[in-house]
């Protein structure tokens, strides 16, 4: 296990939204690290949870991608299904462009059996029918039948990446549910999920004030002292850890 998530930050992790991770990066500074335009190919049974392993793909060239380079056993692409460490998120770079699959079934289903965490590229699966049965997360674009070599090379293993308009360094958090998958510098990652764990707290503890006719002026958010004050009692009421 990574040395910023520990048992606590990634129970607290696989259970609060990103929504809620989003606000508190917000808070601290953070405005884009919301992977854009990528889903889950199945909905999540909990949240997906790990440091991120990156590949990258560059344009693919005609006189260097042809079907012969998988002959290559040192392939990053076939690399980097083996080297991904268990726990793991494997994060692609795949350009935001969905036309050529990123990886297909037979190669998601090895990282599943390895262990990996789960699988996130910002362009497109192939076999997406099979992927989205496999009990591994994953998330993607769109579906796209055609085989990566026609846009795609693979090039680098574990280096920054872009992924859906955000910037990814390997061992970054990697937090994915049912909306799509968030980043969270490694190096904040504790701090993160504390934070979420107590807003999601309280946004439990406003969603009952509303039920029962509360205006959300003042409340949501809590700009109001009695509000926070409320927050507080509610709080102490209950014997369960917050966290």
């Amino acid at each position: 296990m990574s040395e910023t998530l520990d048992e606590k930050t990634t129970s607290i992790l696989q259970r609060v939204s990103t929504a809620s991770i989003c606000t508190a990066l917000f808070k601290n500074g953070l405005r884009n690290q919301f992977i854009q335009d990528v889903r889950p190919l199945a909905k999540p049974k909990q949240n997906m949870v790990g440091p991120a392993y990156t590949l990258r793909y560059i344009p693919a060239r005609e006189d260097r991608n042809g079907i012969s380079v998988f002959e290559n056993s040192e392939h990053p692409q076939r690399l980097a299904v083996e080297q991904c460490p268990e726990g793991h998120v494997m994060v692609m770079d795949s350009r935001n462009d969905p036309r050529a699959a990123s990886a297909g079934s037979i190669l998601i289903t090895r990282l599943m059996v390895r262990g990996c965490a789960g699988v996130v590229t910002d362009g497109g699966f192939r076999d997406s029918p099979v992927i989205e049965t496999l009990d591994i997360a994953c998330y993607h674009n769109r579906p796209s039948a055609p085989t990566n070599l026609t846009l795609h090379e693979a090039c680098d293993l574990n280096v920054p990446i872009g992924c859906g308009g955000v910037a990814v360094f390997p061992g970054d958090t990697i937090v994915g549910d049912g909306e799509g998958v968030v980043v969270i510098p490694a190096q904040m990652t504790a701090e993160i999920a504390e934070e979420c764990a107590r807003m999601e707290r309280f946004e439990q503890f406003a969603t009952e004030q509303v039920l029962k006719g509360a205006p959300v002026i003042g409340l949501y958010p809590p700009t109001k002292e009695s509000a926070r004050q409320a927050f507080e009692v509610w709080l102490a009421e209950r014997s369960d850890d917050c966290t």
